[in-house]
């Protein structure tokens, strides 16, 4: 059962699910690309330095593995949505940040986007609430479809 499942109040329903973007692999995608330079490096060069580039390579796969495991795990355990009463957000396994937010306080919410951000479909949103509370959530998928959920309701 999700964090958001638990946490609705009675008569309380979710208008809008979301989640981190796939950008979060892009570490783990650009350390396989190295990882996979390194094994093919290792079979060019001469048998003397053959042996360095492998274990360099066996190094770097390690590494690939670890920063493909955080990516995984930040996407997974996070979640954010937005039902009719207040927007909900949580993140984290064993040590969990939640931000929960009445509608009636939010005062505006504004994106983020770069130009690769507005190409692949993600962003950063800042919510505004009321009495100077601020919020900024990294990595949002469609952080448009967000924004409109939140100021719709």
């Amino acid at each position: 059962m999700s964090y958001v499942t638990k946490v609705l109040q009675p008569d309380e329903t979710v208008i809008y699910k979301t989640g981190l973007h796939w950008r979060v692999y892009v570490p783990a995608i650009l350390l396989l690309v190295l990882t996979v330079a390194l094994g093919i490096v290792s079979q060019r060069v001469a048998t003397e330095y053959s042996g360095v580039v492998l274990i360099v390579a066996a190094i770097s796969a390690v590494v690939t593995l670890v920063a493909w495991l955080r990516g995984f795990i930040e996407r997974f355990f996070t979640e954010l949505a937005v039902s009719d009463r207040r927007i909900i957000y949580k993140r984290g396994i064993l040590r969990r940040h939640t931000i929960e937010m009445n509608m009636s306080k939010v005062e505006s919410v504004d994106v983020d986007q770069s130009i690769l951000g507005r190409i692949l479909g993600y962003g950063a949103v800042t919510i505004h609430g009321t009495g100077g509370g601020t919020e900024t959530l990294a990595n949002i998928a469609d952080p448009l479809a967000f924004r409109t959920h939140v100021t719709a309701t």
